[in-house]
């Protein structure tokens, strides 16, 4: 969840909020899982005071740190012109050895 996404859970007059709040309904109820990258909620909250606090109040959603893996991606991203709300959502998009790709059996996927 990037700060787009967070602000559209926070403003219920957002036009996308109907949207973000079934994924957030069905991660509570199991039904998947829901992160948010810390930096983006930061770059989010300059412009909306109090996204932060409120996404980390939500019990179904799950803050990512910027570690220094997230930092040697963003510092990358950043040099091919991405935004700094962007960089760290990237980063946490990506596989990982704790996040491998899902993919059903049998199934591709492009680089």
């Amino acid at each position: 969840m990037d700060h787009t996404t967070a602000g559209a859970l926070y403003d219920p007059k957002d036009p996308f909020n109907e949207a973000v709040a079934a994924f957030y309904v069905q991660a509570s109820g199991g039904l998947g899982d829901l992160y948010a990258p810390v930096l983006p909620l930061t770059a989010g909250d300059a412009e909306r005071p109090g996204l932060l606090g409120y996404i980390k109040g939500l019990r179904f959603i799950r803050i990512e740190a910027f570690d220094t893996d997230a930092a040697v991606t963003a510092t990358e991203l950043l040099r091919f012109g991405h935004s700094w709300a962007a960089v760290h959502a990237i980063h946490s998009a990506r596989p990982s050895p704790t996040h491998p790709p899902t993919h059903p059996p049998g199934a591709t996927c492009s680089p």
